[in-house]
């Protein structure tokens, strides 16, 4: 909205600073940040009062977990709230990246809040049936990978490390790019299981992003680095500004004890957005490396739903595999800060590729 007002100015005077990504991107963040900080506190109550016995713990679970019956959940709507006023305020409303990505957002949030609004009502920790979710989950990344192909034209999959030709996939890119998005959102949400957990890694994970997508949409940078170009990409920092400032301010109510619980609304959406920003940028094996914490906690469980089906063995104390270490006696808050100190160090990992080539 702004940046369309400061080209109906012509960037004349003080409209000058929205020509700027860096400062619309600083701005975002801040923006976002404000605004769910002012909107946290009353929209905690108002959960309170509409959800009365708040998220279900699950009896099999860690017993410290019991505790938190009460608290409420979808907080993922103060994220979103938040996230999407500051991008609609400071981005270019001409970007088909931007509202590709938004598609995203608001197409897994809706499918996240429908979970939590089951679960909630019906008082179980089921929620909607997994086919369902994947299959309007699949749709929704399926058309928004429509959307960015169609603008861009490249099908094509870049590998780290390797200053090569990329590998073609042609039609099937638009499977592996949906894919990608989809397994994303789904890893974020399965990793949403402790108080701040999710929140701080999709942050460092925004972080890492800000920077690659900024470098991918300049010609100049892209070359030097041997990084695909994809004009208009760096857009997408006002998107990451946007999940950093939301989500801090969330992490703020989040903290442990957390006031507030995620919810499906919110890992959902956060999880797929990031995943079609890496979409978007053609760093999708990338974001396998930024965001390694979550691919590894998304294997915990496949790997313990596989064996436990077929040896009826478990290879986890508990899946995901934070819940393994809760197990072994690690204390909540210790599981969480070393988890939020391999993010960063994976986050770093993955933006040594862009020059490793």
């Amino acid at each position: 909205m702004l940046y369309w007002l400061a080209q109906t100015m012509d960037f004349a005077g003080v409209f000058n600073l929205i020509r700027y990504l860096s400062f619309r991107a600083g701005a975002t963040i801040a923006t976002a940040l404000i605004i769910g900080l002012v909107l946290g506190p009353r929209f905690i109550g108002w959960l309170r009062v509409r959800q009365g016995k708040g998220q279900p713990i699950r009896d099999d679970g860690p017993q410290t977990h019991l505790a938190k019956r009460g608290t409420p959940t979808m907080g993922g709507l103060m994220i979103l709230t938040s996230m999407i006023s500051s991008v609609l305020l400071w981005m270019d409303l001409s970007s088909i990246y931007v509202w590709a990505c938004l598609f995203v957002t608001l197409g897994f949030g809706a499918i996240g809040f429908l979970d939590d609004y089951d679960k909630v009502t019906k008082a179980s920790h089921k929620g909607l049936s997994g086919k369902m979710r994947l299959f309007f989950e699949f749709l929704i990344a399926g058309i928004a990978a429509w959307l960015i192909v169609n603008h861009h034209g490249n099908t094509a999959l870049y590998l780290p490390f390797y200053n090569g030709p990329a590998i073609e996939l042609g039609p099937f890119y638009f499977l592996f790019a949906a894919f990608v998005i989809v397994a994303f959102g789904n890893a974020v949400n399965l990793t949403d299981g402790l108080d701040g957990l999710a929140t701080m890694p999709v942050i460092i994970a925004c972080m890492a992003f800000m920077a690659i997508v900024y470098l991918v949409g300049r010609a100049d940078y892209a070359s030097y680095l041997g990084i695909p170009h994809v004009p208009g990409a760096g857009n997408l920092t006002v998107l990451c500004g946007a999940i950093i400032g939301a989500g801090l301010a969330f992490l703020w109510f989040n903290a442990p004890p957390a006031a507030v619980f995620m919810g499906d609304t919110g890992s959902l959406a956060l999880g797929g957005t990031i995943g079609v920003i890496a979409v978007t940028a053609h760093h999708e094996i990338v974001l396998g490396v930024i965001g390694g914490l979550f691919v590894v906690e998304a294997m915990s469980v496949i790997i313990q739903v596989f064996f436990y089906k077929r040896t009826g063995k478990r290879v986890f104390r508990m899946a995901p595999i934070h819940h393994h270490f809760e197990q072994l006696g690690w204390a909540e808050p210790t599981v969480v800060i070393r988890f939020w100190i391999i993010s960063f160090v994976l986050a770093l990992a993955g933006l040594a590729t862009l020059k490793l080539r």
